[in-house]
């Protein structure tokens, strides 16, 4: 056997044993066998480094330190799920599945389901192309995150190769890299017997672990990772339900949660998370809940997405930490749409892993209902990434009670807005309390430039909190179209603002000029507009003209708006203030994005791409289908209008010809766009 004989069959070797240990919990090799073989391999490398290979073993083990991160844009967006915190919110999520899918003529009796875990750790994508992983990314905002593969390659249960003679062009693998508990409590004694501060809980070991600029630390941690999806695919042809996808991952050698379930019903649901209750504390990792997902793919297709949350899936949380805590404060604050929050300012407690000194309020309604006073020891719950709230008042422990009225009278919302003192109005049939001073309230400037730079919308890096509250102060900013006036001669007169971060913020106001008209919709803070609504609209219209042009009747015609977000948009658009200040963008922004395609002949048509395309990719022909008014499913069905097919189509081609359906190539694809253009 020569060298590079040898080094395949170790290479072989020590991934089947990495598979057997990390993934399946099973070792078959003893560590001390374990050790020789690879210290041969690594012998041998340093021998032949010409016939190292990216998916060698011997890579996992940290490189020398990075300089930064990069940004990786999430072709498929990385969704947070909604959340379900009583078996009411369950029931009523099923039942609101099985009418839809009805409509659609896809429920049965009772709709089944993929149980799984909710890991508490951190999400992240792992890209492979012709089998060899090439980049894993966090999720970040859901749009972006940033490139952590080095980090991830150190995660021995993570295959380098997926064990396919003909992988497809590219799989995306979707999961949670956590830390297993007798992990976290062997970092935190090393931390300890090194003199440093131990991590508060595993998920902040886990997010510090991978985020090491040195993947060698990051080796060194013991990351743990669990598949649960799959985001961009080409090449292949996925099994047509959720279990059937991850037990084709699991054949790839990806580890999946032992506890996860195929159920039926809602009844199923509530029995599993029971059972799930039961494991918790026996499981080698933390949990905050269990996850649900259709089963069916072609039912998850109908059902789609809302805001940045999937239909068919949510996350049941088990009941969130609480502990008890003092008030010693009542605070107002001012939002970006003027409405008024009461915010209660505690004794710090620790909660959930976090140390919470603030805790809202939601309303003056919710205020008086729980009877929050100033001094009074009250409940506070931190659930995951939940904003912290004030649950209760224990009223054996009100000081005083007899003398209350004179010492701590019950909160009363102010008349007046506590930034500018305009008057407060509160709308019949809402609870919310609102400024009536518009964008005059330096609160309401301040949140509105805070949205319109965040990252999802106009993203302008470097605009911060502080150095926005300086040029709103200074009035030097008054609205967002007022950044686009900024010079650097301008920003060095404010504080700790020097040259070089100044020509950085020019830089960065100026590439935001190109934005596409989504984000830019998004960005203005029309009240209900959200950033799939602002999808949708710029999808439709294709241009701010249009939409600017558009009545109530056509703004609710568009998929996902309706005609109260309708409405929302047409009272904004009207608004003297609000329109100027769109008629000033409109000179500084020139969308970023082709405009849309009008629907034509493609409106309402359905279809579905198998198999790679010569020159387009999936997300593009897919982007090019929506544009034109047509829509894209996952599954062939007798509602499908046309197929179109690439190299290895699969058995989706095998389903149109039995259909008798409409089947297209690429350049037939590309014809049919133009003519519909």
């Amino acid at each position: 056997m020569n060298a590079t004989e040898r080094m395949c069959a170790l290479r072989a070797q020590i991934e089947a044993a990495n598979t057997q240990y990390y993934v399946l919990d099973a070792p078959t090799l003893p560590d001390a066998e374990y050790d020789r073989l690879f210290r041969e391999l690594q012998t041998l490398e340093a021998e032949y480094p010409d016939l190292v290979t990216a998916d060698s073993p011997t890579q996992r083990v940290g490189a020398k330190a990075a300089r930064g991160f990069s940004s990786v844009i999430h072709r498929v967006p990385m969704l947070s799920l909604a959340n379900a915190f009583s078996n009411a919110e369950v029931i009523a999520f099923d039942r609101r599945l099985s009418e839809a899918l009805a409509g659609a003529r896809l429920a049965d009796a009772e709709i089944e389901y993929v149980c799984e875990p909710k890991f508490d750790g951190l999400a992240v994508s792992i890209l492979y192309r012709n089998g060899l992983l090439v980049q894993g990314a966090t999720r970040g905002d859901g749009e972006t995150g940033e490139d952590v593969t080095e980090n991830l390659r150190t995660i021995r249960a993570i295959p380098l190769r997926l064990p396919l003679d003909n992988p497809p062009a590219e799989l995306e693998v979707r999961g949670e890299v956590l830390m297993m508990r007798h992990d976290f409590e062997r970092i935190n004694q090393e931390a300890l017997a090194r003199g440093e501060k131990p991590f508060v809980n595993p998920r902040n070991a886990a997010a510090g672990s991978l985020r090491q600029l040195d993947s060698r630390v990051t080796a060194a941690r013991r990351l743990s990772f669990f598949a649960y999806g799959v985001g961009v695919v080409q090449g292949t042809d996925l099994p047509e339900t959720q279990a059937g996808q991850m037990a084709w991952l699991a054949s790839l050698h990806f580890p999946l949660a032992h506890e996860r379930r195929v159920v039926q019903g809602v009844d199923g649901l509530l029995d599993y998370f029971v059972w799930l209750g039961v494991q918790r504390a026996s499981m080698p990792y933390d949990i905050d809940g269990a996850v649900y997902k259709v089963n069916a793919i072609a039912a998850q297709t109908v059902l789609g997405f809302v805001s940045r949350a999937p239909r068919f899936a949510i996350a049941h949380k088990y009941p969130a930490q609480e502990e008890l805590t003092v008030v010693e404060g009542i605070d107002v604050q001012v939002g970006r749409t003027g409405v008024l929050t009461p915010v209660a300012r505690l004794k710090p407690v620790f909660v959930g892993g976090v140390t919470v000194t603030n805790a809202t309020l939601h309303n003056a309604d919710e205020v008086a209902k729980k009877d929050v006073r100033v001094g009074d020891t009250v409940i506070v719950r931190r659930a995951g990434d939940v904003i912290p709230e004030v649950v209760g008042v224990l009223l054996e422990r009100r000081p005083m009670r007899d003398l209350l009225e004179a010492i701590s009278p019950a909160f009363v919302m102010p008349t007046q807005c506590p930034v500018c003192a305009a008057s407060v109005l509160r709308i019949e049939g809402e609870v919310a309390v609102r400024c009536s001073n518009g964008l005059a309230c330096p609160a309401q400037r301040k949140q509105a430039i805070r949205h319109f730079a965040q990252r999802r919308a106009m993203d302008i890096e470097g605009l911060g909190d502080k150095l926005i509250d300086q040029l709103v102060e200074s009035a030097y900013v008054g609205t967002p179209a007022d950044l686009y006036r900024l010079d650097v001669a301008t920003l060095v007169r404010l504080d700790r603002i020097g040259e070089k971060s100044a020509e950085n913020l020019i830089a960065a106001i100026a590439a935001s000029r190109g934005r596409p008209l989504s984000r830019f919709l998004f960005a203005l803070g029309i009240r209900h507009v959200g950033e799939e609504t602002a999808k949708a609209l710029a999808r439709h219209f294709g241009s701010l003209d249009a939409l600017l042009t558009a009545s109530i009747e056509q703004m609710s015609a568009v998929v996902d708006v309706g005609s109260v977000v309708a409405a929302s948009i047409a009272v904004f658009m009207v608004e003297p203030h609000n329109r100027a200040v769109i008629e000033a963008l409109r000179g500084v922004w020139t969308d970023g994005e082709p405009q849309a395609r009008k629907a034509g002949g493609l409106a309402r048509k359905v279809f579905v791409l198998t198999g790679t395309l010569p020159n387009l990719s999936r997300e593009e022909a897919k982007s090019l289908i929506e544009a034109a008014g047509g829509k894209v499913t996952g599954s062939v069905s007798k509602k499908t209008d046309f197929v179109v097919v690439g190299a290895e189509a699969g058995s989706k081609l095998s389903k149109a010809h039995e259909l008798g359906l409409t089947v297209l190539d690429e350049h037939e694809l590309k014809r049919m766009l133009e003519e519909t253009g």
